[in-house]
């Protein structure tokens, strides 16, 4: 196995979401793009290729680019849902960063005649 193979399947949140303080006192956005996000179909093991973005307003800590590239490309292994794992990613880094404000857009590449997108955005989150 390749160290980056290794890398992605030996992922662990826990242990290598690696999360620096943030410096700055004043409110900011950092927005990461991940253009190549890859999982597999839960019912047919197709995969499905998407663009994630990442938006927020850190708080007391900022994620390690490096760190986030390799848990979204830890999701290439696993049968999810486009939705399952939009609102994981959104859930993980709302747990681990306790930012000010979130915002994840999940772009899946059309599949079959369907094109999905999913938001999850910690302003909206309160819309009965």
């Amino acid at each position: 196995m390749r160290y980056g193979e290794k890398e992605i399947k030996e992922f662990d949140i826990d242990r290598d979401l690696e999360l620096w303080p943030n410096k700055h006192q004043k409110n900011y956005i950092i927005k990461i793009e991940l253009p190549e996000f890859m999982c597999l179909c839960p019912r047919s093991g197709y995969p499905d290729f998407a663009v994630i973005h990442v938006e927020y307003m850190p708080d007391k800590l900022v994620v390690e680019l490096k760190a986030i590239k390799l848990y979204i490309n830890s999701f290439m292994y696993r049968n999810i849902s486009h939705e399952d794992s939009a609102n994981e990613i959104y859930d993980t880094l709302f747990t681990k960063l306790k930012p000010k404000w979130l915002r994840v857009f999940a772009d899946f590449n059309p599949r079959g005649n369907v094109h999905t997108t999913i938001e999850i955005d910690s302003k909206k989150m309160d819309i009965g």
